[in-house]
This record gives structure tokens, C-alpha cells and sequence, in this order.
């Protein structure tokens, strides 16, 4: 079968403030572009007045969009759990509402089970893992000055620090 090298794939992570999971999933070789935004929510076009009240129903999402003949799904799922702590119930490190969940909104059964897999893993490990899996809905891009946060300020963040899990 031939591979058509024009072919993309999306996937979508939220794990806290979206500005630490943007940074490390941005500098993927493979990754064409990444995004921060909302996902999950009740109401049309949020803000993030809005989203930051935690009763809109959204969270900080990371919209990432790669070149599966560079970098595998697999690959950004194990970067996702390795940088932020997916044991945290109702956010991130300091960060703390719904709107800072642990989600993996997946886009394809492939992405469900192979997430799924890794879960069982992480069970398996010994974590007590808080992320959920929900199915990938509208995905609201966030403000301009939300994107590609870290790397306008010349910083690194302090809430996704990358930690090895997985030795296999």
C-alpha cells in the first residue's frame, strides 16, 4: 500500500494550563502545527473569561496536527503522559477547576484503544491515572496571545516538566 505523504492526522490533549502541553508537543519532529484552544464545552466560541470560570463545561486543549510518517501517535500519547502529572484530579499542579483536566479527545478508534493501552499500562505501573477519554468534539482555537506562549516569552514551563515513564 502506498503511503500518500501528503496525509495528516489531528489529535487532541488537555492536561492543565494548554501553554506547558503546547510547548513540549510543539518541538516533535513530524509535528506540522499546534494549536491552544477549548474543547468539551457547552456554550459556542468560548473565551477564556470565560473558560477560566470552570462552568462553561471546557477545557484547555492542545490541538496538534502531525505527519504520521514522522511521528506516531504512539509517540505524542507517551510525550503527553510524561510531561504532566495524569494522577492529578481537577487539574494541574496548581491550576485547579475542570477547565484543567487530564483528557485525551480522541479522533478515531485507533486513538481510543491505543490510549486506552497506555492507560492500562500506567494501571499497571502502580498510578492511580485520572485521565479521561472522551470523543473529539468542536475545537474552539484559543486568543492569539495564548499561542505558542513559552516560546514568545522565552521561558519553559513550570507545571509540564518532562519525567521518562515508559523504558519500553
Amino acid at each position: 500500500m502506498v503511503q500518500n505523504k501528503f496525509h495528516k492526522e489531528t489529535a487532541y490533549f488537555a492536561s492543565g494550563c494548554f501553554w506547558g502541553t503546547q510547548y513540549h508537543l510543539g518541538k516533535v519532529k513530524g509535528v506540522d502545527s499546534t494549536h491552544v484552544g477549548y474543547m468539551g464545552g457547552n456554550l459556542n466560541n468560548p473565551s477564556y473569561p470565560e473558560v477560566k470560570t470552570g462552568t462553561t463545561g471546557h477545557v484547555e486543549t492542545v490541538e496538534v496536527v502531525f505527519d504520521p510518517t514522522q511521528v506516531s501517535f504512539e509517540q505524542l500519547l507517551r510525550l503527553y503522559f510524561e510531561t504532566h502529572d495524569f494522577t492529578q484530579v481537577g487539574g494541574q499542579g496548581p491550576d485547579i477547576g475542570s477547565q484543567y483536566r487530564s483528557v485525551i479527545f480522541y479522533c478515531s478508534e485507533e486513538q481510543k484503544e491505543m490510549a486506552e493501552n497506555y492507560i492500562g499500562k500506567l494501571f499497571g505501573m502502580g498510578y492511580k491515572v485520572a485521565t479521561a477519554l472522551e470523543p473529539a468534539e468542536k475545537f474552539w482555537i484559543g486568543e492569539d496571545y495564548h499561542q505558542h506562549y513559552y516560546d514568545k516569552k522565552g521561558e519553559t514551563p513550570y507545571c509540564h516538566i518532562y519525567r521518562k515513564i515508559f523504558t519500553d
